[in-house]
């Protein structure tokens, strides 16, 4: 029931046609192979991600309990050429390498950090092209581009993962990047691979590729974009339980209820982490002879069969979205519950909590203006 959000502390893009540009700062990420009318030549972008390796070490040893599973997201701004089923690919970086501060066509070029041909800086030590053999690798078209382009572990020193890891897009699915990268985090967590990065390109047929009708395009806002989109790594895991202890539990199991959130002062510092208490109770309480209060009666939402969302206020999208694995709803002698960490979510934004609960046969949705905003701290 635990989500914990990450962003990347730097990204960038290297482009194949302008070689030792840098845009370490640019609002966009972008991967594409594109055809210029002008000489027919085929022009390739990868995109580069890291995640800070103490950050992911400190929420695997301090937080996360049990089982747990790693995703890598990020938001689409502008796509275009998906005529066809169309594969990206992730793979681990191989070489350390430099944000740099530059912005896309800068004027002079801005050449201080990774760029095709280096990881470090335009025109300096070129990044390390490798092979199979030595368990890294890259590629590049020499007809069309200069030898570079990023290099990349094509498995664990183990032989226990191999990638890339790939998704796949076609003219009406989803543009945006949801990936499960739990074996790529546990390389690095583990020492088994140094923690470069991620990097996204286009599968092999696509790049270089000199069909006109081959040209994906998909640009995705970065770590400095304006809006609240940058891309995340998603740390999520089971810590759900039930123990009620000494106290007489009465599960609510039927689909009219009131149910109220508690423990919600309605205004959160983003790196605070809440429990949330929910007090619940029969809309419709069967007639009983009684010496008490119905209303005096602890209920408690169903076990394993309760969970919760949130969603922005202003756009109503799902920042983190109901998951029978991740999400599922506690109780302890007090009432139901639910922990959330405010650090994944955008400062200064409201946001809004959903309850599903699956009873009697029925999946119900509780959506009652249970708002809170967080602010920097």
């Amino acid at each position: 029931m635990a989500v914990y959000k990450l962003f990347p502390y730097k990204d960038t893009s290297l482009y194949s046609m302008y070689p030792s540009m840098n845009t370490g700062i640019d609002p966009i990420n972008q991967i594409s192979n594109l055809n210029f009318a002008v000489d027919s030549n085929p022009s390739v972008a990868r995109t580069l991600i890291a995640f800070d390796t103490t950050e992911i070490q400190n929420i695997l040893d301090t937080k996360v309990t049990g089982s747990w599973s790693a995703g890598l997201k990020s938001y689409i701004a502008t796509a275009q050429g998906i005529v066809e089923d169309s594969i990206l690919e992730i793979f681990p970086i191989y070489d350390s390498w430099n944000q740099g501060t530059g912005t896309y066509l800068d004027q002079p070029i801005t050449a201080d950090g990774a760029a095709w041909n280096s990881p470090t800086l335009g025109g300096g030590s070129p990044w390390n092209i490798g092979g199979p053999s030595l368990g890294y690798t890259s590629s590049y078209n020499p007809t069309y581009s200069p030898a570079g382009g990023g290099s990349w572990y094509a498995s664990s020193s183990d032989g226990s993962a191999t990638y890339p890891i790939t998704q796949s897009f076609g003219p009406r699915t989803d543009k945006d990047l949801n990936v499960t990268i739990t074996s790529m985090v546990e390389d690095w967590y583990s020492g088994s691979l140094n923690n470069n990065g991620v990097i996204l390109k286009w599968e092999n047929a696509a790049e270089f590729n000199t069909s006109k009708l081959v040209q994906p395009v998909m640009q995705y806002y970065s770590v400095d974009t304006n809006t609240i989109y940058p891309p995340q790594l998603e740390l999520k895991w089971d810590d759900s339980t039930w123990n009620t202890g000494s106290s007489s539990t009465t599960e609510l199991f039927q689909p009219n209820a009131f149910i109220a959130l508690a423990e919600n002062p309605g205004i959160f510092y983003s790196e605070s982490v809440n429990r949330f208490r929910i007090n619940c109770r029969p809309k419709y309480p069967a007639r009983v002879w009684s010496t008490s209060s119905l209303y005096t009666k602890q209920y408690y939402l169903p076990s394993g069969s309760a969970w919760y969302a949130i969603k922005d206020l202003d756009t109503n999208e799902f920042v983190v979205d109901f998951d029978s694995n991740y999400t599922r709803i506690s109780a302890d002698a007090t009432s139901s519950y639910f922990d959330v960490y405010m650090n994944g979510l955008e400062p200064e934004r409201y946001y809004k909590i959903l309850i599903q609960v699956d009873s009697e046969g029925s999946t119900t949705v509780y959506d009652d203006n249970y708002y809170f905003k967080v602010v920097n701290g």
